[in-house]
């Protein structure tokens, strides 16, 4: 069960206490993401940003198998109301290698962006975008999570 606290009018908290629901809160959030829309997603390894990419990935319609695309930097996923473009900015070193997959055609696209690791690639983030942080707390439980999400 998700529980959900408004900071202020830009920034809630959700927290989560199972992966089931943070892919539901992924779901949610695929179902309300417009062409164009541009979410970075940032955590931990093992915090559940795929856990929430497979549910936004589900939240648009999409059937295919969403992993992280941590070799490729991006994978495109079609067959939903709109397509997801995921990228995965960890390994990018050289802010050429955004230019060289095209990122505007994407950023500005008919598709939804969600970009794992987008510290790494801030200069080419747009005005517009959600930041969703996704924290652990073994206290609170092995699988609770705080999410902040922050629209800028």
């Amino acid at each position: 069960m998700l529980k959900e606290t408004i900071e202020n009018p830009s920034c809630r908290i959700i927290e989560s206490f199972s992966a089931d629901d943070t892919h539901e809160l992924g779901v949610r959030f695929g179902r309300e993401a417009k062409p164009g829309s541009v979410y970075t997603l940032d955590g931990d390894l093992g915090a559940g940003k795929t856990v929430f990419a497979k549910g936004f990935a589900e939240g648009l319609g999409i059937t295919e198998n969403v992993t992280s695309p941590t070799f490729t930097i991006m994978q495109i996923y079609e067959g939903g109301r709109i397509p997801l473009y995921h990228y995965d900015a960890y390994r990018i070193e050289d802010p050429s290698e955004m230019e060289e997959i095209g990122y505007t055609d994407y950023f500005y696209g008919d598709g939804a962006c969600l970009i794992e690791w987008a510290g790494n690639i801030e200069e080419f983030l747009p005005e517009h975008i959600t930041e969703i942080k996704v924290e652990r707390d073994n206290e609170k439980g092995f699988d609770y999570r705080k999410i902040t999400v922050t629209d800028i």
